[in-house]
């Protein structure tokens, strides 16, 4: 089991009205460590287009318990906290750390690799599972399809004339 971190320097346009970490910017600092990642073990968008492949975020969930400001240096983690047997589902879970160790926030993001040609899901090649399964965190979860089925959110389609 393995963690990997990202390093952050809090620039001035990272902040919010209340001075600390905005909201969007803690979204973006996963991204950006989800691709560092992937970039690190040799799956960056050269081979991501190689393979027809690419990662999508269904769900994100955010926990937050310490202020981080302008000008703090953030450290933020990421595991593979649930996958599914064929690696298509994947759940990373990202910590935020201050360099004495203090966790400032967590993050939980659920995602799937697509085929980018079809446009649906599908099981990654060999290459990203070995990578994956390398930093699988000690209590990783087995997931499924159906697993999918329990996010909070459902789409709810509406009649569109309430916009004219």
């Amino acid at each position: 089991m393995s963690v990997y971190y990202h390093k952050f320097e809090v620039r001035w346009s990272d902040i919010d009205a209340n001075r600390h970490l905005g909201n969007s910017t803690y979204v973006d600092y996963c991204s950006q460590t989800r691709m560092a990642f992937l970039n690190k073990n040799k799956i960056g968008l050269t081979q991501l287009n190689r393979w027809g492949v690419g990662p999508v975020m269904l769900h994100e969930r955010y926990s937050f318990f310490k202020e981080i400001y302008a000008d703090q240096t953030v450290f933020v983690g990421l595991e593979v906290s649930a996958l599914s047997e064929d690696g298509s589902i994947y759940q990373f879970v990202h910590k935020f750390y201050l360099p004495d160790g203090t966790h400032c926030a967590t993050a939980e993001a659920t995602g799937v690799w697509i085929d980018m040609m079809l446009r649906k899901t599908t099981a990654p090649p060999e290459d990203i599972m070995e990578v994956m399964n390398s930093f699988k965190s000690e209590s990783v979860q087995t997931i499924s399809k159906e697993y999918l089925k329990t996010l909070p959110f459902r789409p709810e389609n509406i009649n569109s004339d309430i916009f004219k």
